[in-house]
């Protein structure tokens, strides 16, 4: 099954070559340097004296040694250098049965990811609109909590470091079923009508005001105690809410008034399956216990897809493009095609780790690496050792990574569908597939460094 890929990446690296070799001549010596608040734009490793030879043969190995101990069918790499995408490359395909190749505008369920790319933009925004304050209980806002003894006094900063002492995550999706396995017929049903209008998928409709049950499971779930880093992604199910009732404006409408239509990201946004999009939508999970069926165009995450699809804990979907891009802003610290979307003060403050007191590596919503992460080898570190402690992303359940450094001016952009056909395939992690990648491009980059006269 994999011949096809194997011819299809050995043709790819020698045209890579012959390219190389013919313009070798028109390609100057300095660097590509672009504008800080400028869009980005197609390079090439070669603009960076880069040995290209030796970058596609360590990420065809790696690549290629995960597909076949099935951490995923395929998979799509990009990277930009100084606002320059010098590195998009798609490997395998959408399922292990070889029929659809991965293309470059696939579009990609993100899970987590989303996290920093729909709510977090949207708080960001409205902390410099001094519309929130990130050191205010957050029950200034979310008016439940007042009533809530353990909650009341938690600020927006604990929440969004994990430091707040908040349950990991609840399975919503059992308050639907019934010890049989079927659904309660007074939460889902098979068709639509004026109370049942959100769509968790095909002939599966949510009651409307079932999202309120949730903020009340949410406002009633236990706090610790022992305020320590424990990752909760219980709040980012609340957010959107929030930030409807304070712009005055649906969640999905602002982000993609405010971010994502400005910013030019083409196919970003909720329930793609409902906006005829040409991309092909790459597939999750064979669900044998929800939707029973493969998960395809809807949202994987079974919490985000019980609130339609709409959700801040994921239901985001793109392409590697539209990922770059809005890394990009936050890589240019709040700046892009020379609009300013979010203060470079506030972009900082959000990127920076919160409470490393407490054994805390986190941002404010970002991933961040492990505290002294560049003492560990990578099968210890978090991501790649080489990455600049000040760099944060996120990762996504289904297989996505997104992770940007301004010390180095870098973007990485890793998409997978590793869910397929199960969630239970680890290999990913347990082979350090993506950590491994992104350090192939850290030592590219040292190398050409230490190789200059």
């Amino acid at each position: 099954l994999l011949d096809r890929f194997f011819m299809k990446k050995i043709h790819i690296i020698l045209f890579g070559l012959l390219f190389i070799g013919l313009n070798a001549q028109e390609i100057e010596s300095n660097m590509l340097l672009l504008p800080s608040a400028s869009s980005l734009q197609k390079s090439s490793l070669a603009h960076f004296e880069l040995d290209s030879l030796s970058i596609y043969q360590k990420v065809d190995s790696i690549i290629t040694n995960g597909i076949k101990n099935e951490s995923f069918p395929g998979a799509q790499l990009l990277i930009a250098k100084e606002g320059n995408i010098i590195f998009h490359e798609t490997y395998g395909f959408h399922t292990y049965d070889s029929i659809q190749p991965v293309s470059p505008n696939d579009i990609y369920d993100l899970a987590s990811v989303t996290k920093i790319l729909g709510p977090l933009p949207a708080i960001m925004k409205l902390v410099d609109e001094k519309k929130l304050d990130l050191d205010e209980p957050f029950s200034t806002y979310w008016k439940p909590w007042k009533h809530r003894k353990d909650k009341r006094n938690i600020t927006l900063r604990e929440i969004l470091a994990h430091q707040a002492g908040l349950k990991p995550y609840i399975v919503f999706l059992n308050k639907t079923l019934k010890n049989n396995g079927q659904f309660k017929n007074r939460f889902i049903r098979n068709t639509s009508n004026k109370r049942f209008q959100n769509e968790a998928y095909e002939g599966i409709y949510v009651k409307n005001r079932f999202n309120r049950k949730m903020y009340r499971i949410i406002n009633r779930s236990e706090v610790s105690a022992d305020k320590k880093y424990t990752y909760s992604g219980l709040t980012f199910l609340i957010f959107p809410e929030l930030i409807s009732q304070i712009t005055g404006t649906s969640y999905e409408d602002y982000m993609a008034q405010e971010f994502y239509k400005p910013l030019g990201m083409k196919t970003f946004g909720f329930l793609p399956s409902t906006r005829n999009f040409t991309n092909k939508i790459v597939p999750t999970e064979i669900d044998t216990i929800y939707r029973h069926t493969l998960t395809q165009g809807w949202v994987h995450d079974e919490n985000a897809s019980l609130l339609g699809g709409i959700s801040g804990n994921a239901g985001l979907f793109g392409t590697a493009d539209d990922l770059a891009i809005i890394m990009q802003l936050f890589l240019q610290k709040g700046i892009y095609s020379g609009k300013r979307y979010i203060s470079e003060k506030t972009i900082e403050e959000f990127t920076r780790t919160q409470y490393p007191e407490n054994e805390n590596r986190r941002g404010l919503g970002f991933d961040k690496p492990y505290l002294n992460n560049s003492d560990f080898n990578l099968t210890d570190a978090y991501p790649a050792p080489e990455v600049g402690q000040d760099s944060f992303g996120h990762s996504g359940f289904t297989g996505t990574f997104v992770w940007a450094d301004s010390e180095h001016e870098l973007v990485y952009i890793f998409l997978s569908n590793r869910v397929y056909p199960t969630r239970e395939n680890r290999n990913i992690y347990t082979l350090n597939i993506r950590p491994a990648i992104q350090q192939v491009f850290y030592k590219a980059f040292d190398n050409a460094k230490q190789h200059k006269p």
